[in-house]
């Protein structure tokens, strides 16, 4: 190998000599510009720090909270009035608890998820909560009804749909654990809550214990009994005086009475009275194939609501949208109340 390349090889290498006057040359400019690179440290710093604070921070809280999880276990409405009720709202709000931050209280919306436009059918003001794994969040408050049509319609929905989709929403701000900004988010939660299903219609209700009295009492009544009334949903309603149309193949009979009805979460068993002309039912009951067992099948329609004297139109709107079919021991009952027996006639 000649010189040239021998010399070559090692300027590539790099000798000690070219290494340490590198390195005195790199001591001597840090010594000269050291001011510059504290100068550009502090600009890094001034620039990226706020980025970090205004940009990331809010967006990472805003994250957060869309991933909370917030379960209803229970809302009640109760001393309904014509325009006005409280609301009570038992809930549970989940999140992975990473962020520490606490969440002003704000004011919120809910509405219907599913129909269009979004249409707010309550105003609630939220309490403050911390991005804990686990917190309970209950609120009650009393409610001014703002749009009737709104709350009309959900509780329509709720009475005609085995479940629905309610949207929680709401603006207000979060302190992260350290920085002492606020920063404005937008609370925005789904849940999917059971309709009462029993008042689709008043679906699975039964009619037990029933009586009959040829003679009305004083309020006109001739029929009493007691009605279960399954609620799978976790809400709970004061309904109040509650009063349906009785219908027998197809024929309006008279009017059916609920009062003081609160439905609960679960089977309610309550009492009920009715005014029914008794004739129609008379002959249906001698008539095939209900002489055979003695069972009538009614229609309830829902026909007024009021509680303390006040008419509540979004429950009686609400369930004059549906109707029932429940079937009635009739037999047994003029056999218990009257000592008639019931006997089907000579086949035609």
């Amino acid at each position: 190998m000649s010189k040239h390349d021998i010399a070559h090889s090692e300027d590539a290498l790099g000798s000690p000599s070219s290494r340490g006057g590198k390195g005195r040359s790199c001591v001597r400019h840090c010594g000269r510009f050291w001011w510059a690179y504290v100068i550009l440290v502090a600009v890094i710093i001034a620039i990226v720090v706020p980025v970090v604070i205004l940009v990331a921070v809010p967006k990472i809280a805003q994250s957060k909270l869309d991933h909370a999880k917030l379960t209803v276990d229970g809302i009640a409405v109760s001393n309904t009035t014509p325009n006005s009720y409280t609301m009570s709202i038992n809930s549970t709000l989940r999140s992975d608890g990473q962020v520490k931050a606490t969440i002003a209280p704000f004011s919120g919306v809910m509405y219907l998820e599913d129909y269009e436009p979004h249409t707010p059918f309550v105003r609630i003001n939220f309490p403050q909560t911390k991005s804990v794994k686990l917190q309970t969040v209950n609120i009650s408050q009393p409610i001014q009804i703002e749009d009737m049509e709104a709350f009309t319609r959900f509780n329509t929905w709720v009475q005609t749909n085995e479940s629905l989709r309610v949207t929680i929403k709401g603006d207000t701000t979060v302190k992260v654990s350290g920085i002492s900004k606020n920063y404005g988010v937008t609370f925005r939660n789904t849940i999917t809550i059971k309709g009462t299903s029993s008042l689709n219609g008043f679906k699975g209700l039964g009619v037990t214990d029933s009586a009959v009295s040829l003679v009305p009492d004083a309020r006109g009544d001739n029929f009493k009994g007691r009605v279960s009334i399954p609620n799978p949903s976790v809400l709970t309603l004061e309904i109040g005086n509650a009063s349906f149309s009785n219908l027998l193949e197809g024929r309006d009979i008279g009017t059916v009475f609920i009062d003081n009805l609160v439905l609960h979460p679960g089977d309610n068993n309550v009492s009920m009275r009715a005014n029914i002309t008794q004739a129609p039912v008379l002959a249906a009951i001698q008539k095939r194939p209900y002489c055979q067992d003695g069972i009538i099948p009614f229609e309830l329609r829902g026909k007024n609501v009021s509680n303390g004297g006040q008419r509540l139109s979004y429950f009686a709107d609400a369930l004059s949208v549906g109707s029932v079919t429940t079937n009635i021991d009739i037999g047994s009952t003029l056999k218990q109340s009257l000592n008639l027996t019931v006997a089907c006639g000579p086949a035609s």
